[in-house]
Formats: structure tokens, sequence, C-alpha cells
């Protein structure tokens, strides 16, 4: 069964993980984002318990 013969999987698994890890996502990372996050005070809304009409 070659599927479970690692040898040239293992080899094709390992250098496209190192390809993204080193090359691929710095270059991701270092994008600035075009709307970054804002500290907005946090509004607190009042909520009201439900009136159940069976009880």
């Amino acid at each position: 069964m070659p599927q479970l013969n690692p040898n040239p999987w293992f080899f094709i698994m390992l250098a496209s993980w190192l390809t993204f890890s080193l090359i691929i996502q710095p270059k991701l990372l270092s994008f600035t984002y075009t709307n970054p996050p804002s500290n907005k005070a946090s509004t607190t809304t009042k909520t009201t318990p439900w009136t159940w009409p069976w009880t």
C-alpha cells in the first residue's frame, strides 16, 4: 500500500510547512489592517425581564 509509505509524503509536508512558516506567514503578518480596532466605551443595555403569560 503506497499510502503507508511516509518517505515522499513526509518530505512534502515538511517542506510545505517550512515554506508557510518561514516565507508566507511573515509576509501575511506584515500587512496593516484597513480598519484597526478602536477602544470604544462599551455601552450597557438595560434589559427587562420577560413576562411569561402562563405564570
